[in-house]
């Protein structure tokens, strides 16, 4: 396989067209792009683009080296045996960036014996700052493993975890994570508001203020709880909030909670993966 293979996207969705924007803006040839739809006709902008599009999910595979399937969940085993024929003939890297299948499923459904690269992106990738975990089955190749990494890499950081089940954590970690981020922004919001701030002032100094400190978080070299010590002043304002934090518990519900989206991803892969 080559350093630029040819991609298939099976599913089109606000996913799969935020990875196929950052490998255009990366530079990546659009004409070595396949993208399939059941209705060609929402296809159109990437066609003006140069991509290769197409309503036979067959003909995208048949022309592929990579095959990122990006369709619903449930949908997965319908469409996986649709083109298990074509990906049986030509040996593609299959990148699943379905949520809670497992690559077994993938595997038997396609006709085993296939390399197969399971992804669980999440919705920062529409915007580019993605973090993105990454599994990759025996079947693959070093040289594959890579092509995934760099696929995933348009949308953000790609990191890979050695174990399938640990895609789990991944869903409770980062998965699920921004909705963690937009209930605090919403709850800090309600505070400065209440507090006599404008709806207004107060977004902005949220929003900023989650920026800022995800920045510095990223760009330091030391770990958050040590920047959160740096700004917290003893007998301080910032640490009369901490207290309050601590003591109603906030760093052990975030454990119950996380611990509980865990435990739903395993159990959403049970269902989902049954024959």
């Amino acid at each position: 396989m080559n350093s630029q293979p040819i991609l298939a996207f099976i599913g089109v969705g606000n996913m799969a067209r935020a990875i196929i924007g950052g490998l255009l803006s990366n530079g990546y040839p659009a004409d070595k792009i396949w993208a399939s739809e059941p209705d060609i006709t929402g296809l159109a902008d990437l066609a003006k683009q140069g991509l290769h599009t197409t309503s036979d999910n067959n003909a995208a595979v048949a022309a592929a080296d990579l095959v990122v399937l990006a369709v619903k969940p449930q949908v997965l085993k319908t469409v996986a045996q649709g083109i298990a024929a074509t990906v049986q003939t030509q040996k593609p890297l299959i990148v699943s960036i379905a949520a809670g299948i497992l690559a077994p499923s993938i595997d038997k459904w396609l006709g085993s014996d296939i390399a197969i690269v399971r992804c669980m992106p999440n919705t920062p990738a529409l915007v580019k700052t993605g973090a993105s975990a990454l599994y990759a089955n025996h079947q693959v190749s070093p040289e594959q493993r890579l092509q995934a990494e760099t696929v995933l890499q348009a949308i953000g950081i790609a990191i890979w975890v050695e174990q399938e089940s640990q895609l789990d954590a991944v869903t409770a970690v980062s998965g699920s994570g921004p909705a963690y981020y937009f209930l605090v922004m919403e709850s800090m919001i309600a505070a400065g508001k209440n507090l006599g701030l404008s709806d207004e002032t107060a977004t902005q100094l949220t929003l900023q203020t989650a920026l800022g400190a995800a920045k510095m978080a990223l760009n330091s070299d030391v770990d958050p709880a040590e920047l959160r010590r740096r700004v917290t002043s003893p007998k301080g304002t910032t640490e009369q909030a901490i207290l309050r934090f601590i003591e109603g518990g906030l760093p052990d519900l975030f454990d119950t909670a996380m611990k509980a989206c865990n435990d739903r991803s395993v159990e959403l892969a049970e269902e989902l993966g049954k024959d």
